[in-house]
């Protein structure tokens, strides 16, 4: 269960690398001329999976891998947050103490940022990204 409970806080890492990481490459990919970065999916994508996170902070729903993860390691018996070398590692770079209302703030201006450069660097149409 442990490592099932390690595999899952993986997979919430990967989730929030790509919030964080579409956000920063978006608008330097824009900048740079990167075609890829006005991809329709992967846009489409990145506000879709931004907005899930702005949502359940703004509703006060846990994160269902949160939720996922935490039940995984109760049923393994594990006291609080026991867990391998690198899943202790991942914890640490995913979450972080500070009262609730920061964190929905920060997610839904992350949000709203994401659909305003969604708006001012749109995608391109499918015609415009093949090459000649």
């Amino acid at each position: 269960m442990l490592l099932l409970a390690d595999v899952v806080l993986l997979l919430h890492v990967g989730y929030a690398a790509f919030v964080i990481g579409g956000l920063l490459v978006v608008p330097l990919g824009g900048w740079l001329g990167w075609r890829w970065v006005r991809a329709r999916r992967l846009r489409l994508a990145h506000v879709l999976c931004t907005a899930v996170v702005a949502v359940e902070a703004l509703i006060g729903v846990m994160c269902p891998l949160t939720w996922f993860e935490h039940a995984l390691l109760t049923a393994s018996g594990a006291a609080g947050y026991e867990r391998s070398f690198i899943g202790h590692l991942l914890y640490r770079l995913l979450y972080y103490d500070g009262p609730a209302w920061v964190f929905t703030a920060t997610y839904t201006v992350l949000a709203l940022t994401v659909v305003v450069l969604y708006h001012y660097l749109p995608p391109l149409r499918q015609q415009a990204r093949q090459r000649p």
